[in-house]
């Protein structure tokens, strides 16, 4: 169903995903043992918080032209972690459009890049990092907002890595295939009752400029949905702060 590839050192599983992706094959997922140069969206850096956490990347190859569902993916990738923690006991959260929180602490993030060739896709990468086996000193490190990881809110001091990421990637890879057939709709119940920013007034950074009001919901599509004086703003992409 998929194959496994371990590093022991990388810059960044995604970069590693992207340097090689016309010779990785489909389903082949990246896996290292610790990360130098890791990054999460809008190019901000991901702190290594040490080799018990996870740094994946999954190479995806669905179709040489591009889909509508494809930036969806992290989105599905978001809910399959969300019901990977329910296993262990965990109530998850999902903030807009796929960073997964417990308890308004960031766990996860998730990043999604295609590598083109002209107008034709030669492969997704699609990298997460999962702060799995920490401590509060080294989740310190995380200046720009508050983290946590499962051992800590299972209160273990260490969780198994290979049988997380086993979990994980049966869950992700069973409707796979499906998802890339009917798109976001095919998990928009479960995604909006993990959501916790709805209906609430919110501000959100699109690159350079700043939206703001009530997030009404998230629509067939993915996309966030604002509302600001009886008119809807529908946003593709964007950060919440």
């Amino acid at each position: 169903m998929y194959t496994l590839l371990w590093l022991e050192d990388v810059d960044s599983t995604n970069l590693y995903a992207k340097k090689n992706i016309k010779t990785l094959k489909d389903r082949t997922v990246v896996c290292a043992n610790r990360q130098t140069s890791g990054r999460g969206r809008f190019n901000r850096k991901w702190i290594d918080l040490g080799g018990g956490n996870i740094f994946m990347t999954i190479v995806l190859k669905p179709s040489n032209n591009f889909s509508k569902v494809f930036p969806n993916i992290t989105q599905y990738l978001s809910v399959v972690l969300c019901n990977t923690l329910e296993e262990y006991g965990i109530n998850p959260s999902i903030k807009w459009p796929n960073d997964v929180l417990v308890d308004k602490k960031k766990i996860a993030g998730i990043l999604s890049e295609s590598v083109l060739q002209g107008s034709e896709i030669k492969g997704i990468a699609l990298g997460i990092g999962i702060n799995l086996n920490s401590d509060k000193n080294s989740l310190s490190k995380i200046e720009d907002k508050e983290a946590t990881a499962l051992n800590i809110e299972l209160g273990r001091e260490k969780i198994n890595k290979d049988e997380f990421i086993s979990k994980l990637l049966d869950k992700f890879f069973y409707n796979y295939d499906k998802f890339l057939k009917n798109g976001f709709s095919m998990i928009r119940d479960y995604y909006l009752d993990k959501a916790c920013f709805l209906n609430e007034e919110i501000s959100v950074q699109v690159f350079n400029d700043k939206k703001s009001g009530i997030a009404k919901t998230v629509n067939n599509n993915g996309e966030l949905v604002l509302e600001k004086e009886k008119n809807e703003l529908v946003l593709t992409m964007g950060d919440i702060l």
